[in-house]
């Protein structure tokens, strides 16, 4: 989607807020919004969501519903993460003939959005608005200055999005169905702009994440030069063994990694539960999420017209999950 001229004097790009509405609330506090007829707002300036506002948190229904009034107000835009596009999935598949795989993909979607839906348990029109109101959002956005995407920017992936689906490619129920099938490109470009590129470990090697997940694959970063081994594009909170970290990229790892090159728009995204104080990846790039509901911060950059970020443009407020 493309984010035209505005008499705005910035916007205000927001990190994955998982169900962390009250946090949420401070944040918009001190960037001095303020909240009027149930809408936050500010007199000069717009918010844009990085997506994954659903799920993990304790408030998920009300940080949902707060940035549902925001979008609809036209005080912000949201960008979808894969939880969004999670739950679209989950309950398109209530109206798919089951087989066993199909079975085994809605059980593990059901485990991802657990807490969200307990959040709308109670709630089922609400939760099918909800879902409705998803499909219309887009999956990367892009102004003059800058670009917004859950997890990584894939120019081919965009425009293939643009020119075959516009601007809400699952407002379609045909590119859904497709999304599901790892021959498509559109199953393609949903996993690249919202989970981004992952490797997989040799060997049939897996790793037990902090989180107690054991995975087979990790993340990878999209701005190394010239990467020659795992350590060079690892891009995540859980660190390799160092054996692993030497271990040099395959051909077959090198042709499925990105670059997203010093010269083009700053991009925003998300999705990488980052930790420590907030800064820039590089002077085009910057993650905003640092783990939110993981007592972590929830964190704004604020941008205005400039070409090269600014570690001065963060805002955050510390985040704890049970308050």
């Amino acid at each position: 989607m493309i984010i035209g001229p505005e008499p705005v004097s910035g916007y205000d790009i927001i990190g994955d807020v998982h169900g962390c509405a009250k946090p949420l609330v401070r944040l918009l506090e001190r960037m001095e919004y303020r909240c009027h007829e149930g809408v936050w707002q500010h007199p000069q300036r717009k918010v844009i969501f990085v997506g994954d506002i659903l799920d993990r948190g304790p408030n998920v229904r009300e940080a949902m519903s707060m940035v549902q009034r925001m979008v609809d107000a036209g005080e912000a835009y949201m960008s979808l993460g894969n939880h969004e596009y999670n739950a679209i999935v989950y309950s398109t598949l209530l109206s798919i003939p089951r087989n066993d795989r199909v079975a085994r993909y809605y059980r593990r979607l059901g485990k991802h959005l657990r807490q969200s839906l307990v959040d709308y348990r109670g709630h089922l029109p609400e939760w099918r608005s909800l879902i409705h109101w998803l499909r219309q959002r887009p999956l990367s956005l892009e102004s003059e200055h800058f670009r917004v995407a859950h997890a990584c920017w894939d120019s081919v992936n965009v425009n293939y999005l643009r020119e075959q689906w516009g601007s809400n490619p699952l407002n379609h129920d045909e590119f859904i169905k497709r999304s599901l099938d790892p021959t498509q490109e559109a199953h393609q470009a949903v996993e690249r702009l919202l989970k981004g590129v992952d490797l997989a470990l040799p060997d049939g090697k897996t790793l037990k994440g902090a989180d107690g997940i054991r995975r087979d694959r990790f993340r990878t970063n999209f701005w190394s030069q010239a990467p020659e081994t795992y350590g060079d594009v690892l891009f995540q909170p859980d660190k390799l063994p160092n054996e692993l970290m030497q271990t040099p990229l395959t051909h077959k790892d090198r042709k499925q990694l990105l670059n997203y090159d010093e010269h083009q728009k700053p991009l925003f995204v998300g999705h990488y539960w980052c930790r420590g104080k907030p800064s820039i990846i590089r002077h085009n790039i910057a993650c905003l999420d640092y783990s939110a509901v993981k007592q972590g911060l929830l964190v704004a950059y604020r941008m205005g017209g400039e070409k090269s970020l600014d570690n001065s443009n963060f805002v955050w407020v510390e985040s704890d999950q049970y308050t």
